[in-house]
């Protein structure tokens, strides 16, 4: 009987340590933004990395390369109508968000593929590409976070800042 309960209360610490480490929260974690820009809706799924003491942007995110914008998986972004990003015409739907950082001008890229590993990323599934400037934070920003703020999504990070206009297509 001793035996029947000291397997039993071991069975129990098993599982009760295997649910506490499931729940800890991952290095990343998965963050949403949302919101109506001129009547639209804007919904962003995303993965939120930490600085966690390193450089940042031209460093653990280089300049002049295509990124993921976020960690873990495709960031998405879905646009409920027709909209216009910084003047450009793009169809309402689902898409994967990439970003080509660089010093003193970003490129957002609208991709076709919105599900899927980041590293399948294809230039010839972009719907469009626009380009903006960065600019600065007011503050160190120690977590990547994504917002709909008024008419413009906004991307912050370490100290750099960029946004994209969308208007209603």
């Amino acid at each position: 009987m001793k035996k029947i309960m000291s397997l039993a209360l071991t069975l129990f610490a098993v599982i009760l340590f295997t649910n506490l480490v499931a729940q800890e929260k991952p290095a990343s974690p998965p963050a949403k933004a949302e919101g109506t820009i001129d009547g639209v809706k804007v919904t962003v799924d995303y993965h939120q990395p930490s600085a966690k003491g390193r450089k940042i942007m031209g460093g653990l995110v280089p300049f002049g390369e295509v990124w993921r914008t976020g960690a873990n998986a495709t960031t998405s972004i879905e646009f409920g109508n027709n909209v216009k990003l910084e003047g450009q015409a793009l169809a309402k739907g689902k898409y994967g968000l990439y970003t080509i950082p660089g010093e003193n001008e970003w490129v957002i890229i609208i991709n076709k593929q919105a599900d899927g590993s980041p590293y399948d990323y294809s230039d010839a599934k972009d719907a469009i590409r626009v380009k903006v400037k960065p600019a600065k934070t007011s503050g160190f920003v120690e977590t990547f976070t994504i917002a709909v703020e008024k008419n413009q999504v906004v991307l912050k990070w370490e100290n750099t800042q960029v946004a994209f206009k969308v208007t209603k297509g």
